[in-house]
């Protein structure tokens, strides 16, 4: 529209009954806009909520151990690194020596790296085994991304709530034994 005087832009806003709104005060001249301001104030404050909702948290979950673990219990804690990492966390694995363990710091070093080798495809090595007094730590950092990980979960949930729908009064559990019934049965006639 051009450079237009103030009185003329307060004249036009009064009468389509829109506010000025200066957009660019150190532009020069001043650059000023007719809106409704009070519309556009409510559609950022929703564009920057909807922008709250889609951001991930980076957080760092830790896990310890010790150097002489009992395997099943190693497999259970791998377990929950392998949790922490498919959701898009961050895993600090902590290694605790006691006595005369920390004279076999080697110990704790073999174990983080049998750790991470055995989620190296969920998860890669961030910070090297490193001591710190009677402890010994190491950083595993996700393959994909928290926004991705909430992605995928919120697709699975709305998977099963589909499944849900589309059978009602079946329960997930009855679902997922008649999977294990089907491959008990392909089982028995590969054998036959």
């Amino acid at each position: 529209m051009g450079i237009v005087p103030l009185a003329k832009a307060l004249e036009l806003a009064q009468e389509y009954d829109l506010d000025l709104v200066e957009v660019a005060a150190n532009a020069r001249p001043p650059v000023c806009k007719l809106m409704d301001y009070g519309k556009f104030k409510y559609e950022s404050a929703m564009k920057a909520r909807e922008a709250r909702k889609n951001q991930a948290h980076t957080v760092i979950k830790e896990m310890k151990l010790r150097p002489k673990i009992d395997p099943h219990d190693y497999d259970t804690k791998k377990g929950h690194v392998v949790r922490f990492l498919k959701q898009g966390d961050k895993v600090k694995i902590t290694i605790m020596f006691r006595g005369r363990e920390q004279s076999r710091p080697e110990l704790g070093y073999r174990l983080l790296q049998r750790l991470a080798e055995d989620v190296q495809d969920l998860g890669f090595v961030e910070s090297n085994p490193k001591q710190d007094g009677r402890n010994m730590i190491m950083v595993l950092g996700p393959h994909k991304k928290k926004t991705e990980a909430m992605a995928e979960a919120r697709q699975a949930q709305e998977a099963r709530k589909a499944e849900a729908k589309a059978n009602p009064g079946r329960s997930q559990n009855a679902a997922d034994a008649d999977a294990v019934n089907a491959e008990a049965d392909v089982e028995v006639d590969a054998e036959a």
